[in-house]
């Protein structure tokens, strides 16, 4: 192999376009893809920045000649050379009218046979592209969502620092406390048998900060949480963390509002219409079964409760007599396609939100097919088709049961029909916030409330009364934006008095001995004053998702785990050695060999 020597690159790929031709410039990168044909070899280098085709002829000389005849694919070079305009130019490259007439090459490593190509036109299994993660970085697509992740990052931190925040990083071994998401423990060899957490996010850092006078915070915050994975979570994360003291809900939206103006602007050179649509939850829920609706297409919810109470007895009567809620949707123009194959396997679908059943009725040019008219009568039937404005080729999906349950299953039930038959637009991005969030949600497999958000979330003023004897009518002051249906930022005012907060530990189930054993500190912090205060958090793979249009977070994510929370290009996690447990107090619990 050879050496760099003296040899140092002048331009990445794209910036040669600045060289201009006749030109000599160094490159430095990767041979994607080589074309010999004899005397002359054409080979195409990959840099982060793009492909240069590179050109060895009769000119070269022969030592560099015959290198360049032993390339192989994904070996890593060093050229000089001069640049000339190509006779046959590749409009698909932004240098493809361009190629380099290499005069000297070094060849500073040679490439294996990778396990697969390394191009965006040929599909690679996910497990193993994440095997070899390090390979799969090297495909442009990906490794221009890294880059770009980088440049939302760095908007990011010039926005909020023109805006008189101060960046604050907080530590990552923290105390364990309960109300979140299981937490990742690390033992302490120091203090044997005593652990640290990693943290959900810096949630109480971050309060502390504004008890301490910083006034505006901000951190690139790495969090983690040791739950179950499913689509679009990792166990770790990144969050753009905010936090602003003397704010209330239209501070922090507004200030908010100008970073998601300046990050798309700037990123995307999409222009987003300030101030952003706000919409409560009670509406959310009503209109689109969802807390983070998606907005971009219609088939709202519609309400039938009270259009049938009084029809002939079956399951719809017996729902509303035993306190619960009907409500329908139109998926209009799909009645040829929601075949009965179709309708049975929406209603196993949604059967796994809990609902009982799909009552459906195709309006067809040759007639309704229906599994609920008969029974309903067509007086109710016609009463059913005037509210949902139902008209021929529509199709009336109804869900009946408990409210919470039909509010699922037909938000659930509506994502689903859009996306297979193709009701949402692709390009655009429809943003509003959800405010007025529940602040309490009641477990019946515990038996008490739990905070919706967290338990530092300040109820409505007008709601603190009811904290102790009606919790499940408490509303927050809690607020989330929703960017085409998923939940990219959420925050909430915190409560900044002692007493309050308290009030809240003991709604939540806490008597005042085991909160001050758990937030003492917090509570204590308090007692020496405390701004009003308030903030947010963004998820950072989520709104590069979003905005780069991938389909999963961990197109976005430089090393992402896969679903079964390990990593497969290290094999992570793993066993560790004996002695270290012991040095920590540990003891596994398993037998050999498990």
């Amino acid at each position: 192999m050879d050496q760099m020597g003296t040899l140092r690159r002048t331009h990445y790929n794209i910036r040669s376009l600045d060289a201009g031709t006749g030109t000599e410039i160094v490159v430095a990168g990767f041979i994607s893809r080589i074309r010999d044909m004899g005397n002359l070899i054409f080979c195409d280098l990959r840099d982060y920045t793009g492909i240069l085709q590179l050109v060895f002829d009769d000119s070269c000389d022969r030592k560099d000649f015959d290198k360049a005849k032993r390339l192989s694919s994904e070996s890593v070079v060093m050229a000089k050379g001069v640049l000339r305009e190509r006779s046959s130019k590749n409009p698909e490259l932004p240098t493809g009218g361009i190629e380099l007439v290499v005069n000297e090459l070094r060849v500073l490593s040679l490439g294996a046979t990778p396990p697969f190509e390394i191009r965006d036109s040929v599909p690679v299994r996910e497990e193993l592209a994440l095997k070899y993660r390090y390979l799969d970085l090297r495909r442009p697509s990906l490794n221009n969502s890294i880059v770009a992740r980088h440049r939302i990052v760095k908007v990011t931190r010039d926005y909020f620092d023109a805006n008189q925040f101060v960046e604050i990083e907080t530590p990552m071994l923290i105390r364990s406390t309960p109300e979140g998401a299981r937490d990742y423990i690390v033992p302490s060899r120091v203090h044997p048998g005593k652990f640290y957490a990693l943290p959900q996010s810096p949630q109480l850092y971050k309060q502390l900060l504004m008890v301490g006078g910083f006034d505006r915070y901000f951190q690139i915050a790495r969090c983690f949480r040791d739950e179950d994975l499913r689509a679009n979570r990792q166990p770790e994360f990144t969050q753009i963390d905010i936090e602003m003291a003397f704010s209330d809900i239209d501070d922090i939206i507004s200030m908010n509002e100008g970073f998601i103006s300046r990050i798309f602007g700037e990123i995307l050179n999409f222009n987003i219409g300030l101030p952003l649509r706000r919409m409560t939850y009670a509406e959310a829920m009503a209109r689109f079964g969802s807390d983070k609706p998606d907005t971009r297409f219609g088939m709202e919810l519609i309400e039938l409760t009270e259009v049938l109470d009084g029809c002939p007895e079956g399951i719809f009567l017996d729902v509303i007599k035993s306190g619960g809620s009907v409500k329908a949707i139109n998926a209009k123009g799909l009645a040829d396609k929601l075949t009965r194959k179709e309708t049975d396997r929406l209603t196993e679908f949604i059967k796994t939100f809990g609902a009982k059943g799909l009552s459906f009725a195709r309006l067809l040019p040759d007639g309704n097919s229906s599994n609920y008219e008969k029974s309903l009568g067509e007086a109710f039937s016609a009463k059913v088709r005037d509210i949902c404005g139902a008209q021929e080729n529509d199709a009336i999906l109804i869900v009946a049961g408990d409210t919470e349950v039909v509010l699922e299953s037909l938000g659930a039930l509506r994502l689903e029909i859009a996306g297979k038959f193709s009701l949402i637009p692709e390009d655009g991005f429809e943003m509003l916030w959800i405010t007025h969030f529940p602040l309490f949600e009641y477990s019946k497999e515990d038996g008490r409330y739990y905070a919706k958000h967290h338990p530092f979330t300040a109820p409505l003023d007008e709601d603190i009364p009811h904290l102790e004897s009606d919790p499940a009518s408490c509303r927050a002051k809690a607020y989330d934006l929703v960017i085409n249906g998923t939940e990219t930022g959420g925050g909430s005012i915190r409560i900044s008095d002692s007493t309050l907060q308290r009030r809240m530990f003991r709604a939540l189930g806490f008597t005042d001995e085991q909160a001050q054993s758990e937030f003492g500190f917090l509570l204590d912090a308090y007692s020496f004053g405390a701004p009003p205060h308030g903030g947010i958090a963004f998820g950072l793979d989520r709104l590069v998702m979003l905005m780069l249009g991938k389909k999963s977070i961990r197109d976005v994510i430089a090393f992402p785990k896969v679903q079964s929370a390990s990593e497969l290009m290290t094999e992570s996690p793993s066993i560790v050695d004996a002695r270290q447990l012991t040095e920590l107090s540990l003891k596994t619990g398993l037998s050999d060999g498990e």
